[in-house]
């Protein structure tokens, strides 16, 4: 039995060239078997949004189907795909300075703080999001800094989303805590071993700015700070390891908010998790069909 899919990625670093050794990409010699979509395909100095991604992974479904194929959105990035179910109103281009700025007050003083921060400037968005849903709080109040007006005053200018949006099945995997981060710390000193710093060193080498959403990923902004004398090389070892474990749990808290989504417990590797995932998914397309 096969799905007679095609893959999308979802996932946000994995779309950007030269972006490789902290990505988890699938390897290109394996991606001749099924075709992929949407990665490794955006220079890395550019900052790739979630809307630019949306429109992208709409056309690629289109195309997939009209092929009578099945497209799978495979990678973690919730964000992105919330822009492809609940698409965003039109917005403002990134204010990089103030993104600079907002990302600065997150870091230094958790998520909380930028939505104390929506609360004074659009309390009635504040009101609806989740005060650790820190991207779409940060963008409420890029929105009301750049425009002076509230996300929450524009609700009427947000599109349809895609046709495909109702037909999204969402599967989502929940490993043990304590061996997923067990293996995140594992992961993360292979990346350094495996020669993390030097891609860095070498794409700032070749002009992608240090403040660049790909530079800006887990796995790569401490590296950054590493190269620019701001901590030393165990620091940012260490301090990318609690990254990817708070990213980790991010995630999960994330998808747990989503509607809809169906939970397999385990790690996506292991041949159990992935018969009961496969299993689902052909149930669902087969029924859909008959």
């Amino acid at each position: 039995m096969q799905l007679n899919g095609e893959i999308i990625n979802c996932d946000s670093v994995q779309v950007y060239k030269g972006i490789q050794i902290a990505t988890a990409k699938v390897p290109a010699e394996e991606r001749k078997n099924v075709p992929h979509h949407l990665i490794d395909f955006i220079p890395p100095e550019i900052n790739y949004t979630a809307g630019e991604w949306a429109r992208e992974a709409a056309r690629k479904i289109e195309e997939i189907e009209a092929r009578g194929r099945v497209p799978l959105l495979i990678g973690g990035t919730g964000f992105y795909l919330r822009a492809l179910r609940r698409p965003f109103f039109p917005s403002p281009p990134t204010n990089e300075e103030l993104r600079q700025r907002l990302n600065q007050i997150r870091e230094k003083h958790g998520p909380e703080q930028l939505h104390r921060i929506l609360q004074r400037l659009d309390s009635e968005t504040a009101e609806q999001l989740y005060p650790r849903d820190w991207p779409r709080v940060q963008r409420a109040v890029e929105v009301r800094l750049q425009t002076g007006r509230q996300i929450s005053e524009q609700k009427d200018l947000r599109p349809q989303p895609h046709e495909s949006a109702h037909r999204l099945r969402i599967i989502a995997l929940n490993p043990p805590r304590e061996e997923l981060y067990r293996r995140i710390n594992e992961r993360t000193e292979a990346h350094f071993a495996a020669g993390l710093v030097e891609e860095v060193r070498a794409l700032l080498a070749q002009g992608v700015p240090a403040n660049s959403n790909a530079l800006g990923a887990h796995g790569y902004r401490r590296v950054v700070e590493y190269l620019q004398g701001f901590r030393d090389l165990p620091g940012a070892i260490e301090q990318t390891k609690l990254d990817v474990r708070h990213y980790a749990k991010r995630q999960l808290t994330w998808f747990r908010r989503e509607q809809g989504v169906a939970w397999f417990e385990g790690f996506g590797a292991e041949k159990e998790v992935q018969d009961r995932v496969f299993h689902a998914l052909a149930d669902q397309l087969f029924t859909k069909t008959e």
